[in-house]
């Protein structure tokens, strides 16, 4: 059996497959989406495994008086085929039909997602929101996804070879392939033995508070634990019962997202015994969604890429004007920045010192176009958008904030921008794919050297790094020091460059180009995953 030839089960709790589909929240779902685009590009024996979301994440609005506010709406996806099949699992000791659909029309390999929103179900809410409600309601949607998940696939007919869990959402499938065993006589330790022989692990959060964890009462109580004793579930996961540390136990391999992620997850999770080890497979992009062919053609053959970057820079500042009626100029500097509003991200960092940034807001010699949407329950994220507003009110001209993030935005910010800016505190950023699609597109890369820029960035050549890897743990040091290196950078690099030098702004752009477009697009990821993840040693 060649690599290639292992049959694989994906699972995962978003995709974000296009924008009329509202089945993804931010980065993870973007890139299981782009994964299986990538899969059915280069001919993979994959299908995926998610959830049809009846109101899908927030749409997150902006109110009169600069204030995020959420709002939700049941979607209707007339493209969606009827397979015919349902499952059930029992939660909460009520018997819940799924039904499952599949969709394969935005050049995906098939997915099937799981809906609860069936006539005469006692509980036809569950997959009503993604990441919406709380604890119980969780549990419930991974119970979903995993245990009727893996019961979906029997029905389905498909023999699988490998299930990968992207993310600990998906860990309740590992408790499902454990019930089967254990039915059919096998004990605990052999059931876990043979359940980790096939199944693998995409860890992506960097923080260890980020990483979900129940009480064992809970996970009991909603029948999480599929036939599993208290003991065991302590065994596997610990008490509260953490979904990364048992996925790490219940999976041959692990990886992260990033090299430098790698290091991270692998300091985080020393302490964890009889887990898998964590190997650094950086994420990539699906060329086809989101980079202009043009560019890409252009940058081989060497001809005018200013001139069609110019095109792209036109369709986003026709894009802005149309929905904030701010009309951005061509021929001065756009900073694109797009992040999930979360304190490590620093959103709004470049405002930290208004007399430096000020009088280049003012003058127009920068302007800065943001998006991004908070959790709904995260106020402290919600604070960052509001700022973010703030100073869009407060230089109208030169700020804007493009409310309710989607792909369509993504799309426009990762071609029309000058340049793209990320800055989180390393080593917080798993990956952020966002600058990949960036870099592709000719837009050159700002960054703190975390997630992805640590193997990319060719400082001055394309793209540039700011703040020189610096770690600590005095939040104040840290950020004095990326702030102080993104004002000097900003003002003796990039804005020289762009105003003075526009020769050497195009070879960097072409650089940029050439060192991204195959390292970082999703067939090398797709190899990565099949040789060193998939293939049993």
């Amino acid at each position: 059996m060649t690599n290639k030839d292992s049959r694989v089960a994906y699972f995962c709790m978003e995709y974000g497959l296009d924008t009329s589909m509202k089945t993804y929240a931010g980065g993870l779902g973007i890139l299981a989406g782009d994964y299986l685009k990538g899969a059915k590009d280069h001919g993979y024996p994959m299908v995926g495994i998610g959830i049809k979301w009846k109101q899908g994440y927030t749409d997150q609005r902006i109110d009169e008086n600069g204030k995020p506010y959420d709002s939700y709406h049941n979607y209707e996806y007339d493209f969606l085929e009827d397979t015919g099949v349902t499952v059930d699992v029992t939660i909460r000791k009520q018997n819940i039909t799924c039904k499952v659909w599949k969709v394969e029309q935005f050049g995906n390999v098939p997915l099937y997602l799981l809906d609860t929103d069936v006539p005469g179900n006692p509980e036809s809410w569950i997959t009503g929101q993604l990441y919406g409600w709380f604890g119980e309601e969780r549990i419930a949607q991974e119970m979903v996804l995993g245990i009727a998940g893996v019961r979906a696939l029997r029905k389905l007919g498909h023999d699988i070879d490998v299930y990968h869990f992207n993310e600990g959402h998906a860990l309740f499938a590992g408790f499902e392939l454990m019930r089967e065993k254990m039915g059919q006589g096998l004990d605990f330790y052999e059931a876990w033995r043979q359940t980790r022989e096939e199944t693998v692990f995409t860890t992506h959060t960097p923080i260890v508070e980020g990483n979900e964890s129940h009480p064992i009462e809970k996970l009991l109580y909603m029948g999480a634990a599929n036939g599993l004793t208290v003991e065991q579930l302590v065994e596997i996961g610990g008490a509260p019962f953490n979904m990364t540390v048992g996925a790490l136990r219940l999976s041959r391999m692990s990886n992260a997202v990033a090299e430098l992620h790698g290091e991270t997850a692998n300091k985080m999770w020393a302490h964890v015994d009889n887990r898998s080890e964590i190997i650094p497979i950086t994420n990539c992009i699906h060329r086809p969604t989101w980079v202009d062919e043009k560019m890409l053609d252009l940058q081989e053959s060497g001809g005018d890429l200013w001139s069609r970057h110019l095109e792209n820079k036109r369709a986003l500042i026709d894009f802005i004007e149309e929905r904030n009626g701010v009309r951005l100029k061509e021929d001065k500097l756009i900073i694109g920045f797009s992040r999930r509003a979360a304190p490590y991200k620093r959103s709004d960092f470049i405002f930290t010192d208004e007399s430096i940034i000020g009088p280049l807001l003012e003058s127009g010699d920068v302007q800065i176009v943001f998006s991004g949407k908070a959790h709904p329950l995260d106020d402290t994220g919600k604070g960052i958008v509001s700022s973010l507003v703030k100073m869009a009110t407060k230089y109208p001209h030169a700020v804007v904030f493009l409310e309710n993030y989607d792909m369509t935005i993504g799309a426009m910010l990762t071609r029309g921008s000058d340049v793209w800016l990320n800055n989180p505190r390393r080593p917080k950023e798993a990956s952020g794919t966002s600058g990949m699609k960036a870099a592709m597109n000719g837009v050159l890369n700002l960054s703190t050297l975390d997630g992805w820029w640590p193997e990319a960035c060719e400082h001055g050549e394309n793209g540039w790094q700011f703040g020189d890897g610096f770690e600590s743990e005095d939040v104040e040091a840290l950020d004095k020091n990326d702030l102080d290196a993104l004002y000097r950078i900003l003002q003796e690099d990039v804005l020289p460059t762009f105003y003075d030098n526009r020769d050497k702004w195009v070879q960097m752009m072409s650089r940029s180009i050439a060192s991204t477009r195959d390292r970082f697009a999703v067939k090398r990821m797709l190899e990565d995953y099949y040789d060193k993840l998939y293939a049993k040693n």
